[in-house]
């Protein structure tokens, strides 16, 4: 068979070794990085799971799994399944002081915290919660928040009887279906859930606890050692993708309330549960160093985690890939 330069058979293997030439050039200049991310099922963390559509123009792929809580995610990330977390920082707190290795590179949500009560107990304020069961979901902002509050009005807690107020842990969707049974006389619940039992009529909202010293909850987004060290670009690029879907459902209510309504929730939250969710809680880019810190201290104070070594915030909360994208993105 003639290969010879100037032959038929000649030029078809060049333009074959051409093609596959290009070919293999754009496949490795177009082909997206997977990052893995885990996030949780609220209206405030919506931004985070819109990042999953919008990944492509950042040359990433992002895989988005759905967990029941934020300390769920833990065990994911040791078993090296989830490269990005989005949670409570309680939970991210819980997670480091573990020995997970992890650093937390952004926040993406505040507020979304509301005490609510039955309507027919006529509870108007904390002190009234005495000889009250009250339920909350365990690792979050909710958890650390109702228990300062209780504090504050010199209320003991414990999740046994005994004390002036019983604590009962549950997932947050059996918590509004504990309430409307009456199994709870209030709860620490996040947005949307608060919300809808109080615009479904069996719940009464007490307060929002942000009169404390930890102010407004900022939820964390957390990365591992090993992507933050071992794939800078992609970590890089993760964080513009984040910090562009931010700004965008910031910038645009309409565009945040039809995906969050339609996308994550399957239209199974109203526009009034929605847009009336979103006024407890708003979409961030940022956390400090001291909101970090104080929290950590409130956990060690109250024993949420029971952290023999609790992280110091300084120590793994890293902004520079933060303060990099949010240079970088001009929307």
């Amino acid at each position: 068979m003639n290969s010879k330069p100037g032959t038929p058979l000649f030029q078809f293997t060049r333009q074959l070794v051409a093609l596959f030439a290009v070919s293999g050039f754009a496949l490795g200049a177009n082909a997206a990085e997977l990052v893995r991310l885990g996030n949780l099922k609220f209206a405030h963390y919506g931004a985070v799971a819109y990042m999953k559509e919008i990944a492509p123009k950042f040359n990433l792929k992002i895989e988005e799994r759905v967990f029941a809580k934020g300390l769920d995610i833990v065990p994911a990330i040791i078993a090296g399944e989830i490269d990005v977390s989005a949670s409570a920082l309680e939970a991210a707190i819980s997670g480091r002081a573990s020995g997970v290795k992890v650093y937390l590179v952004g926040g993406f949500a505040k507020g979304g915290v509301r005490i609510v009560g039955r309507p027919d107990l006529n509870i108007h304020s904390i002190a009234e919660l005495k000889g009250k069961k009250v339920g909350v979901t365990r690792g979050g902002p909710q958890e650390i928040l109702l228990f300062t509050e209780l504090a504050k009005n010199n209320l003991t807690w414990a999740d046994k009887p005994g004390k002036d107020v019983q604590i009962i842990y549950m997932g947050y969707p059996d918590l509004n279906q504990a309430l409307l049974t009456k199994e709870i006389d209030a709860m620490s619940q996040s947005e949307p859930y608060s919300t809808q039992a109080l615009n479904k009529k069996y719940g009464v909202e007490i307060l929002k606890p942000y009169e404390t010293p930890l102010g407004e909850p900022v939820r964390a987004l957390v990365m591992t050692e090993k992507m933050y060290k071992e794939q800078p670009d992609v970590a890089a690029r993760f964080m513009q993708c984040f910090v562009t879907a931010t700004r965008h459902f910031i910038a645009d209510p309409k565009v945040a309330e039809k995906y969050v309504r339609e996308s994550m929730f399957k239209n199974q939250v109203s526009s009034d549960d929605y847009r009336e969710a979103m006024e407890n809680a708003s979409f961030t880019e940022d956390i400090s160093i001291q909101h970090v810190q104080l929290t950590t201290d409130y956990m060690v104070k109250y024993g949420i985690g029971k952290m023999t070594t609790p992280p110091v915030a300084a120590d793994w909360v890293k902004l520079d890939l933060l303060g990099a994208a949010k240079k970088l993105v001009k929307n």
